[in-house]
């Protein structure tokens, strides 16, 4: 039998949270990518053989389209955009992070909390990656890799722009 329990996080609560990934974030900066990509996979690979609670491993496609947009050589991010999602799996490759890992039952929490958290305020670059996803998908396999590029290009010059108002809107409406 399952047991549904909703936890609502109070604006103290999402600050306390963005405080924590912020602190993730400053350590990206020590931390090279490559070194945080290869940490997330490691760790995606281990989550996925071990007995995990099902709150975490619900979180885990969502932990692994995170790694596929910034490893996507066809998506590339400004640094500007890419820093947020590092900061997230630095954050939930760190062990010893607000609850540490190692815990049972409970250890992952946080980081479940914490890539929700990053999903919501990454909705529009997730989206719009997703979006190239199905697009990229659709084009016949047999098309010259200059048009496949050339297609390509256009439709993430298209959908990263759309993120990026959307993002503007979202800010302008935050701040108004």
């Amino acid at each position: 039998m399952s047991y549904k329990m909703t936890i609502e996080l109070s604006d103290r609560d999402l600050r306390h949270f963005r405080r924590e990934l912020k602190k993730a974030r400053e350590s990206v900066q020590i931390a090279d990518d490559e070194e945080i990509l290869a940490a997330a996979v490691d760790l995606v690979a281990a989550m996925k053989r071990a007995d995990l609670p099902d709150f975490v491993t619900e979180r885990l496609a969502k932990l692994e389209m995170l790694l596929a947009m910034l490893s996507d050589p066809d998506w590339v991010l400004h640094e500007d955009e890419r820093s947020p999602v590092l900061a997230a799996l630095a954050y939930v490759c760190d062990p010893e992070d607000l609850i540490p890992d190692d815990i049972p039952g409970i250890g992952m929490l946080d980081d479940a909390v914490m890539i929700e958290l990053v999903f919501r305020e990454l909705r529009h670059e997730l989206e719009a990656y997703e979006d190239f996803r199905q697009f990229r998908g659709t084009l016949p396999k047999r098309i010259a890799q200059e048009a496949r590029d050339r297609k390509l290009g256009q439709r993430r010059t298209q959908l990263m722009e759309r993120m990026r108002r959307r993002r503007r809107e979202d800010l302008r409406k935050a701040t108004a």
